[in-house]
Order: structure tokens, then sequence, then C-alpha cells
């Protein structure tokens, strides 16, 4: 437990320092605030993107289209053995087994989608993170719709093997009408 611990600390210590590097200084420790959907380019598009990113991009896109088809089986099959998975106001479901037992919803029943927003690679190639939108789209007991939104974060880290799998995945629900991204506190545009 304390190597997964200690291994958890240091994926989440890297997550935050990636992050702090790719926000300019006078927007690190600012309160960010919800607003209207955004309207910045999708990043797919942008002709300078970085191999590293398309990667990363590309491993949400084919864990998407996985997790749309088969459910919360290949939601878990994405997962290294000692991943996390941290939902909104629910324990941490620690190692692959655990994140099984919790994700088994059929693509019939909960439909999961995801858009990565941005994304970065660490310095030596075989960790990385994407962040973004998720929605989440079922039925009631009436079978009214019911759609739970909100925002991700995966951590990607290759295997021995060569393959890449999620070694941590964090969601955060979002309150209805919150728009698509945030803005800056008044005053620091």
């Amino acid at each position: 437990m304390r190597s997964i611990s200690k291994q958890f600390r240091l994926l989440t210590l890297g997550a935050v320092c990636a992050l702090a590097t790719v926000l300019p200084a006078e927007m690190q420790g600012q309160m960010l605030e919800p607003t209207n959907p955004s309207t910045t380019p999708n990043p797919l598009a942008d002709p300078t993107m970085k191999p590293a990113k398309a990667l990363l991009f590309d491993l949400e896109a084919k864990f998407a289209a996985d997790v749309a088809a088969r459910g919360g089986e290949a939601f878990a099959d994405w997962f290294a053995d000692d991943g996390v998975a941290l939902g909104n106001g629910a324990a941490p479901l620690i190692g692959k087994v655990a994140i099984a037992r919790s994700a088994s919803w059929s693509p019939k029943a909960y439909q999961l989608t995801w858009t990565p927003t941005d994304g970065l690679m660490g310095p030596s190639g075989d960790m990385g993170y994407t962040w973004g939108h998720y929605e989440g789209h079922s039925k009631d007991a009436n079978g009214n719709p019911v759609t739970t939104s909100g925002r991700y974060m995966t951590i990607w880290r290759k295997q021995a093997d060569g393959s890449w799998k999620v070694v941590l995945d964090a969601g955060s629900t979002e309150p209805a009408g919150s728009g698509d991204c945030c803005k800056l506190p008044i005053g620091t545009r």
C-alpha cells in the first residue's frame, strides 16, 4: 500500500508541476471560473502540435471508442494493474481489479464520452497526461434521460511491453450550465 501511495503522490505532484509549467506566471494561483463554451480552436487541428501530444490524443481517442463500444469492461481494460480511479465524492478505486468491479456498466445503459482539451508528455517520453470534458448519458428509473458532465484528467504511463496504460483517471462533475471552460477573475484579462 505504501508503494501505491508513494506512486500516487509522485503522479499527483508530477501532474501539478506539469500544469504549473503550462500556465503563464500571472495566471498561476488564481481561481478559474466557468464561462460560456470556449471558442478555442480544436487542438487536433493545430499544425504545430508536437508528436508526443498527438500520441496522447490518439490514446484518448482509442480509449473513448473502446468504451463507447464495450462500456465499463473496456474502461477497466485500459488501466495499468496499479491504476487509480478517482471519482467525484467516491472512495478511490486502487488497482485494476477494483476498477473493473466498479466499472460494470453496459454501453446500452450508460454512454460515457469525453474529449481531451489539452495534454502534455513528460520529458522522458514514458508518462504524460490529458485533461478535458466528459459527459455521461443514462436514464433514471422512470426512463427519463439523465446527463452528467464534468472535467477529467488522465495520466498515461508507457508499460514495459511498449503499450500505454492509464495509471490515474480523475473526474469531477460540474454544475449544470457551467459552460465549456473557465475564465480568469475580473481584472486579470
